[in-house]
């Protein structure tokens, strides 16, 4: 049975400005390193330029062959605006103002992420191994549609800096959620960027 084998990463630490920090470079590089060994068959990457410096950071460690793209699909977005009977009390304020346009525009891009990145393959397709370097929001929209949770479930699952989450789609199957938020390939110093910072293990 084939396999689409989705590995979703937050881009490295950046700064105010959205530029990488040295410590997101590194984050990136260590992340590149650790999926070296893969059959990667592209590496998909947000138009913002954090993810953008972080693909070419992993890709520098990837295979010369391995193709590395922009996807508009990635960009960070809010995918889905709750009722406010489905918003948590500290998140009213995040939601407060949001337009209508603005919650259709986001509902139009979670539409156009998930019908790109998570249809599962045709039974006479080959494997295949995607990397996407994109934002904390996205990779939370594609893990709540793989648990198939109600919309506003993605509130919540956040993800540190490169943190690899994994998905995997086989035909007539649901969407097998392997990894998330896997920070193995970071030394201690490197962990829970992108966080508040508070105690950690």
């Amino acid at each position: 049975m084939p396999t689409r084998h989705l590995y979703l990463a937050r881009h490295g630490d950046a700064d105010p400005f959205g530029e990488l920090t040295d410590t997101g470079r590194h984050q990136a590089g260590l992340l590149g390193e650790r999926l070296a060994d893969l059959p990667l068959d592209a590496v998909w990457h947000s138009p913002l330029p954090r993810a953008a410096a972080s693909a070419r950071e992993i890709a520098r460690r990837l295979p010369a062959a391995t193709p590395v793209a922009e996807a508009t699909e990635l960009i960070d977005h809010v995918p889905y605006v709750p009722s406010p009977d489905e918003t948590p009390d500290p998140w009213i304020p995040f939601f407060d103002g949001y337009q209508r346009e603005e919650a259709e525009a986001g509902a139009r891009m979670a539409a156009g992420l998930v019908a790109r990145f998570a249809a599962s393959p045709e039974p006479q397709d080959a494997d295949t191994h995607e990397l996407l370097i994109t934002h904390a929001y996205p990779i939370a929209w594609l893990v709540r549609h793989a648990l198939d949770a109600p919309p506003a479930r993605w509130l919540g699952l956040d993800s540190a800096n490169t943190a690899l989450t994994t998905i995997e789609y086989r035909p007539g199957l649901p969407p097998a959620l392997v990894t998330f938020n896997d920070l193995a390939h970071l030394p201690t110093d490197l962990r829970w960027t992108g966080f508040a910072a508070t105690l950690r293990p």
